[in-house]
């Protein structure tokens, strides 16, 4: 790992940071790291709440979005809510449909397959709102390059309502309305809302013109902050409150769905990293194995027996998804190290067997253990589809665009996106990504960075400490939970490797006589001779709790170490 260290910021901005609030260094430096430079905007940081919401209406076209479903509810149309079939896309579903039938019984859902359809709005369901006498579709998490398709719904008397947090292309779609803040002609304040989140918006907006606030429609925000979560958004200002509040709704008071996936879980309170990798991937697994009707259903689902028959179904999903990604994994890698591409700037990879449900995960797990953005196809039909990820500091979706010669679609976000080409097309697709990427990548970028916020000493950390970085979650990217470096540390003699094949490192350090502290490294097992070797060394780490037996004592979780 490359260690890079935060700049420090100005120290007089942190000396009245610290005197306001009343804190220590450590707190008031790690606030104005991210930017939060004052009481009012540290209040807001410590305290989220309702307030923090923006008006709706400042999104571009949320009048007329408003305007066009009163309209469909008073004159009893047929509306049809779509979405994608990931986690963003069902939670966006179950919200809005939920919500449009408190006011009107006319109201069905579609997602589209997968397999058969691909991502985004499809003709096929289109064609399927005109068969059955839907008026009005409003798409969620998807839609906004759905040019030619939108303009065919028009054809068959169908209008459409966009909600995407997607990057526009040229031309927007010919919508009734299109709400997408990162539409260049949109003045939202907030441009890093999810889907979820750009359709809490909407509901927002149509309850305000039913008396209603934002507050009102608490109960919806178990499905905004797993969206948020599981789309890896930035939980920063509006993004932040509402993580913070829909944790709260999880914590609380959950629909019987989210409820019946909690208890599973079997954990008592949940943060922002369990719905991440706990709830997100088993919402998923209905989309990735099966359809994601499969996650609607149950997210909408008011009766809990049922909602727990349907998250059994879903577990089972997860478990074939599991299994399933770890297989093409393996033969991933295998594939890299057989052709001889563990060199290079991109890895490419591709079978036509392989899940087309789980070539997203598959892409992550090679950037593991080959550091470079990774495309992973397989065979859709008679194309071939891909998931790109990409590292840190690296935009994949732009390196996409500058090969669009060869691509038939494609779409997403800074590091993750989805691709679909022509098979005669793959070669010279390879060809150019790996020569695009070559070109703009900094080399640096290939080494995985790890970020340190603040170098400090063992004998600073305490209860106190660790009570007010509680504080700071929820985490997540622009808002990372902090990771601490300390140098001139020395294991007390009793480290030594745990786990399964000794993977991992459990000991306890000192920086002097005075100062011990228990130590566990997760994937840290071949340091252990650095270690044994009784030389100093630094640890990059995150101050964590150990909860056994009902005590609770604090201990760094390891993140590297070097001597």
């Amino acid at each position: 790992m490359r260690w890079t260290l935060k700049p420090k910021p100005d120290p007089l901005k942190v000396e009245a940071l610290k005197n306001a609030l009343q804190v220590d260094h450590i707190v008031a430096t790690l606030l104005v790291q991210r930017g939060i430079e004052d009481f009012d905007t540290a209040k807001t940081f410590f305290r989220p709440s309702f307030n923090d919401l923006h008006n709706p209406y400042l999104m571009k076209d949320m009048d007329k979005a408003v305007a066009r479903i009163e309209k469909a509810i008073a004159q009893g149309e047929n509306i049809m809510v779509y979405g994608d079939y990931d986690v963003d896309g069902t939670t966006s579903v179950a919200l809005m449909s939920t919500y449009l039938k408190t006011r009107t019984d006319t109201v069905a859902t579609y997602i589209p397959d997968r397999y058969d359809e691909g991502y985004g709005v499809s003709y096929q369901g289109i064609d399927f709102a005109h068969d059955n006498d839907f008026t009005l579709i409003v798409a969620l998490d998807c839609g906004i390059k759905a040019i030619e398709k939108v303009a065919y719904a028009k054809t068959k008397g169908i209008d459409f309502i966009i909600c995407d947090h997607h990057r526009p292309g040229d031309e927007i779609p010919d919508a009734v309305a299109v709400l997408d803040p990162k539409r260049k002609d949109c003045d939202y304040p907030f441009k890093e809302l999810c889907g979820c989140g750009v359709g809490f918006k909407l509901i927002t907006a149509l309850a305000e013109n039913q008396g209603q606030t934002a507050e009102d429609l608490t109960e919806y925000l178990d499905l905004v902050a797993t969206a948020i979560g599981a789309d890896i958004v930035p939980i920063v200002e509006e993004n932040r409150a509402l993580a913070y509040l829909g944790l709260k709704v999880i914590n609380s008071t959950p629909r019987p769905g989210m409820k019946a996936i909690i208890n599973q879980v079997k954990k008592q309170i949940l943060t922002i990293t369990d719905v991440v990798f706990t709830i997100a991937p088993r919402i998923n697994a209905a989309g990735r194995m099966k359809h994601g009707n499969y996650a609607v259903r149950l997210l909408s689902e008011t009766d809990f027996a049922l909602a727990e028959t349907y998250a059994s179904e879903i577990e089972e999903y997860n478990s074939d998804r599991k299994e399933t990604d770890k297989k093409i994994t393996k033969e991933a890698l295998a594939q890299i190290e057989d052709n001889n591409e563990q060199e290079g700037f991109t890895t490419v990879v591709y079978h036509e067997s392989w899940h087309k449900g789980v070539i997203g995960i598959v892409a992550s797990r090679l950037i593991e253990t080959y550091y470079r953005p990774t495309l992973v196809f397989t065979k859709s039909g008679d194309k071939l589809a891909a998931s790109a990820r990409s590292v840190k500091g690296f935009d994949v979706y732009n390196a996409l665009e500058a090969c669009s010669e060869h691509i038939e679609q494609f779409g997403g976000h800074k590091y993750a996106a989805g691709l679909t080409l022509k098979p005669e097309n793959y070669e010279a697709f390879k060809a150019k990504f790996e020569s695009v990427v070559k070109e703009r990548i900094d080399p640096k970028l290939l080494t995985e960075e790890l970020s340190i916020d603040l170098d400090i000493e063992l004998g600073e950390i305490n209860d106190k400490l660790m009570r007010i970085l509680k504080q700071f979650a929820p985490f997540g990217p622009n808002n990372m939970s902090p990771t601490f470096m300390t140098q001139h540390l020395k294991d007390t003699g009793w480290g030594k490797c745990v786990g399964e094949d000794d993977k991992h490192i459990r000991l306890t350090v000192t920086q002097s006589f005075n100062d011990k502290i228990v130590c566990i490294g997760f994937g840290l097992g071949d340091k252990i001779g650095l270690i044994k070797s009784k030389r100093p060394f630094s640890a990059a780490y995150a101050i964590d709790e150990n909860h056994w037996n009902g005590n609770v004592s604090l201990q760094l979780k390891l993140k590297d170490i070097k001597a």
